[in-house]
């Protein structure tokens, strides 16, 4: 009976933790002061991101396949749309397509940068149902097009937000940089170059902002305001090659295990055995901040991931998707190889796949790990070239992260202003060599069908956002 008693005791005691910890998980207090309205010519602003994705700036990773003439006409077109810029703006260009803008302010030690990149991914024109180039307004006013999002959209932004600035005699604090790459698509240098320069110059950033994040709907458990997430780091990538050599041989008299089998085993053991889950860093950060704002039995959850992290890892394997790629290394199996004839035994097959590396990992932990995990040294691995580490995890306790959050919630009233972790790769990573307050945060509000679009057919975004991302900028660059 008494072992009883201390076992009621005990779990009483282990309840008692769990919701006191819930309840004192709150978010803080928020601010109810309105914003200052920004005024410009919203329509105008919305015709010169039409003139933008008019320009068929597609990247490949053959630049044969390029249209040199079109990333000129681009180029071309920037004084005469942003004219205030041209004229108040120094203009450095880089190899590899890349711009750089300097707009000088008053002091010079604590310079910030807007990015953005120019170029697009390829279209099938045949599967839009609007033409891709010709950025059209439908009578819903919604802008079509290649680049609408990404990431024309915030080249512009930051462009006209400049124009209208510079045209009202706006003259910045500090230093504000333009850095526009012209090969992002296709992990191009030209962004490299760019923080090559800024290395060869000394500068040192105080705040660095590229597209990313945005503000979204339902996608935290719980939360039922529109969430704005700004990265503060990003996976690292590497394609990664499974390959096995055999003699070959005629299908009809096969040994008990084929290339393709013994590939496949592999494959079947890297899915049954993901990477271990890892709460913290930018994961962690943002459980913290939204996990504050969901509902109690959630809150119950986030507050007690020391108890409640294994469920976490359960819902998250089984589930996979967009939690599941913040909390560990993911691995998708892509591409396959094998013989080119039906009735032939491969003297080599391969399977390739494209890991998404957390920051607790590196490119060659992964490759230890899958060893590990398909246990055959028949199986060679081989990594790909593009390979990238993890980027540098951004502080947010600090003036940088404050000035943009504080930007963002102006700009979008009501919504929860929290990092997180962006799971694809951008030009920013390059940045951690020279600043600890890189940002990745995408100036507009999505909806899923939006932000499906990225990359596809049918690339779209309401003229609304369109405005609004002009208006972020405006708000951000007045604080610099």
């Amino acid at each position: 009976m008494v072992v009883l008693y201390i076992i009621l005791a005990l779990i009483a005691f282990f309840l008692a933790v769990v919701l006191i910890r819930a309840a004192m998980f709150k978010s803080p207090a928020e601010r109810a002061e309105e914003p200052e309205v920004v005024e410009f010519d919203r329509d105008a602003a919305v015709k010169a991101l039409q003139e933008l994705i008019r320009c068929r700036t597609v990247s490949y990773y053959d630049p044969e396949m390029e249209d040199v003439a079109e990333f000129e006409k681009f180029i071309g077109l920037l004084p005469e749309l942003y004219p205030e810029v041209a004229r108040e703006c120094t203009l450095t260009s880089l190899p590899n397509r890349a711009l750089l803008f300097k707009w000088e302010g008053v002091r010079h030690d604590e310079p910030s940068i807007m990015m953005s990149h120019y170029d697009v991914v390829p279209v099938d024109e045949e599967k839009w149902t609007k033409p891709p180039f010709d950025a059209v307004i439908d009578e819903n006013g919604v802008l079509w097009g290649r680049g609408s999002l990404d990431t024309k959209l915030t080249f512009n932004g930051i462009m006209y937000a400049a124009n209208h600035l510079i045209s009202k005699g706006f003259k910045p604090s500090q230093d504000i940089y333009f850095a526009f790459s012209g090969g992002e698509e296709v992990n191009g240098p030209g962004a490299a170059n760019i923080v090559d320069w800024f290395q060869q110059q000394g500068i040192t950033p105080a705040l660095v902002v590229d597209e990313g994040g945005a503000v979204v709907e339902n996608v935290f458990p719980g939360v039922n305001r529109p969430c704005a997430l700004i990265g503060i780091a990003e996976k690292g990538m590497m394609n990664l090659e499974f390959r096995i050599s055999s003699s070959g041989g005629h299908a009809s008299s096969p040994k008990p295990h084929t290339p393709i089998g013994i590939l496949s085993r592999a494959c079947c053991r890297v899915e049954n055995h993901p990477f271990k889950i890892n709460i913290a860093g930018p994961a962690a950060k943002m459980f913290d901040t939204l996990g504050r704002h969901s509902s109690f039995i959630y809150r119950m959850i986030f507050a007690n991931l020391w108890c409640f992290g294994r469920v976490l890892d359960m819902m998250s394997k089984k589930s996979g998707g967009e939690m599941n790629a913040l909390l560990r290394t993911t691995v998708a199996f892509t591409q396959a190889s094998g013989s080119q004839a039906p009735n032939v035994i491969p003297p080599t097959a391969s399977f390739v796949a494209n890991l998404r590396l957390n920051p607790r990992d590196s490119v060659d932990s992964a490759v230890d790990y899958i060893k590990s995990v398909i246990r055959d040294e028949n199986v060679h691995l081989t990594v790909g070239a593009e390979a990238v580490n993890p980027s540098a995890i951004s502080e947010i306790n600090c003036p940088a992260w404050d000035k943009l959050s504080e930007t963002v919630a102006e700009t979008w009233p009501g919504s929860i202003v929290s990092p997180y972790l962006m799971v694809q790769c951008s030009d920013s990573r390059h940045y951690g060599r020279i600043s600890k307050h890189v940002y990745r945060f995408s100036a507009a509000d999505l909806t899923a069908e939006e932000r499906s679009s990225i990359h596809g057919n049918d690339e779209h975004v309401r003229v609304e956002v369109v405005k609004r991302a002009v208006e972020f900028y405006i708000r951000l660059m007045s604080k610099c």
